[in-house]
């Protein structure tokens, strides 16, 4: 059986809003049993390996980290969008802004938010369509609508009129409602330069606008922001300045705003966007419904499953193994995800985002108290950029270590591991220089940027950018530098993990066996019950081992 936790403080959500019940669910929502402490007969956890099902024994004194209670939707998600263009914040209200023959562009973003996709309308057309009426009614006719990739693939039609609707995408597509393109010859302007030398550079359609709108959609606090416009409508030299292994070794944490270094990047960026473009945000928050309520034994403790629980578990897990790999993979995407809007917040940068975090915090952080030894993680089928496609081992390794890992506040779930400097020394000069971020961006980098055919595939097809894999790989630079070892269990290619740098395991039990002989002690273990996505806010002293 497993031991809850009691106690610890709650991420509290405040009472900031003029009409709640107009912009936002506002809830505390307990973390009671969130956290648990495994006995010895404790039953075996879920873990997603790829497109499959786990069920595996952990050791007691296992803590398993579980999400958060959803906070339930808004009942009426039109009237809070309205509400939020009518009062925003920091800013005229939207009405106010507009006049006939006036330029807008209205951005939004691509196909990696949400994950997996939403059930329809995605808040994407909900929002839209409010906006669309709103500049019909003013008299703005020269509108555009821009799908902010950045570097990511072009978005296919048939995936822009799922986010869009169909009445919007056959009235804007292809003409007025397009992908973003980074190498569009004259397709940027150059705004400026910070103080730390990032090149500001940005979409010629969004940066020529009289107005900008950005229609964002919030699933974890590192969404939104000065990120949305100043990343997601640039080209190279300001992607090249922004995804750096320099600044992301600098990263204490990259959900809480106040000490990430990729944020404070994000918001000099976005400091001199708003000095030249007048932009208006409309920021949705997600709640964590990812699975259908009627399956919850994908988020429920595990002890508590019913006899229900347990078949329906054993026959998605059996159902699954009984696939072919490109059928898991289809059906899995198929299956879209319960999501609801919980706020909506529009204005200004800085204040709209500070108001669309409170709630972010308060549905997605579970307090812990104290780092672990071990932090184990199920990989499942689905990350930002392998949506309908294969999860590759690069974005797999930017998954565990660049995603999973850095889902915390204050400090990593993981104890820093201390190396001896002769032996980073050693690794460093031995194993292959493509391992090493800072070779990887002073040698390689530039060259994959250039590539005339990786650029015509990014521009003409669907394609993700020939730099793309390079910021995949020093996403995980602030997870390789903290941790000693990466153990992955059930590998397919032991030698795709060799490359990696990771060792490998047969079994959890075996992997375990291997980190406590690594460790030279029995370690404590952080499981961490993902999917749904949490962020873990882990409490008291940073301790090296």
């Amino acid at each position: 059986m497993s031991t809850p936790v009691k106690g610890l403080p709650e991420a509290a959500l405040l009472d900031v809003d003029p009409a709640p019940n107009a912009v936002g669910r506002l809830a505390n929502v307990s973390h009671e049993g969130c956290v648990v402490h495994l006995e010895a007969n404790a039953a075996p956890r879920l873990l997603w390996h790829g497109e499959d099902l786990l069920d595996v024994r952990m050791p007691a004194g296992t803590r398993v980290v579980y999400p958060k209670p959803t906070i339930p939707g808004l009942a009426d998600r039109d009237r809070a969008i309205r509400h939020a263009l009518a009062h925003p914040e920091g800013m005229e209200p939207l009405a106010a802004l507009l006049r006939p023959g006036m330029r807008v562009t209205i951005a939004i973003d691509d196909i990696s938010l949400p994950l997996p996709k939403m059930r329809r309308p995605d808040v994407r057309e909900s929002v839209l369509t409010i906006l669309l009426e709103l500049l019909t009614a003013k008299g703005v006719e020269d509108v555009h609508i821009i799908i902010a990739t950045s570097f990511h693939r072009r978005m296919a039609p048939w995936e822009i009129q799922r986010a869009v609707g169909r009445k919007i995408f056959r009235a804007f597509y292809p003409d007025r409602l397009y992908n973003h393109d980074g190498e569009a010859p004259g397709g940027m302007v150059e705004l400026g330069v910070t103080e730390q030398g990032e090149r500001v550079r940005l979409n010629r359609r969004a940066a020529e606008s009289d107005l900008l709108i950005y229609v964002n959609i919030n699933l974890v606090p590192m969404d939104g922001g000065h990120k949305s416009v100043g990343v997601g409508l640039c080209d190279y030299p300001t992607l090249q300045a922004h995804h750096t292994p320099q600044i992301i070794r600098r990263c204490d944490s990259y959900f809480d705003h106040t000490r990430s270094a990729l944020t404070a990047s994000s918001n000099r960026i976005g400091g001199i966007v708003n000095r030249h473009v007048k932009v208006f945000h409309v920021e949705t928050v997600l709640n964590n419904a990812m699975f259908d309520p009627k399956m919850p034994f994908f988020v429920k403790n595990e002890d508590r499953y019913t006899m229900l629980d347990r078949a329906s578990f054993r026959v998605s897990q059996r159902g699954l193994q009984a696939l072919s790999r490109p059928l898991k993979r289809k059906l899995l995407f198929a299956f879209p995800a319960f999501y609801e809007m919980i706020a909506v917040h529009a204005g200004a940068t800085d204040p709209a985002h500070d108001k669309s975090l409170l709630y972010c915090y308060s549905q997605y952080c579970v307090p812990i108290e104290g780092q672990s030894d071990v932090a184990v993680f199920g990989i499942p089928f689905i990350s930002p950029y392998n949506v309908h496609s294969i999860l590759n081992p690069i974005l797999v390794q930017v998954l565990a270590l660049g995603y999973f890992f850095n889902m915390y506040r204050y400090m990593p779930v993981v104890k820093k591991k201390l190396h001896h400097p002769s032996y980073i020394e050693f690794f460093h000069r031995i194993l292959p220089e493509t391992r090493d971020s800072f070779v990887l961006q002073q040698k390689y980098e530039g060259e994959f940027a250039r590539n005339p055919d990786y650029i015509r595939m990014y521009r003409t097809g669907n394609a993700y950018h020939g730099v793309h894999p390079f910021y995949m790989w020093y996403w995980g630079e602030n997870g390789r530098a903290h941790v000693g070892k990466v153990i992955v269990v059930g590998a397919e290619d032991p030698e795709v993990a060799r490359i990696l740098g990771w060792e490998c395991a047969a079994s959890m039990e075996e992997a375990l066996e291997m980190a406590q002989s690594h460790l030279g002690r029995r370690p404590s273990i952080t499981l961490m019950h993902i999917p749904p996505i949490q962020v873990a806010d882990v409490l008291g002293k940073p301790e090296i081992i």
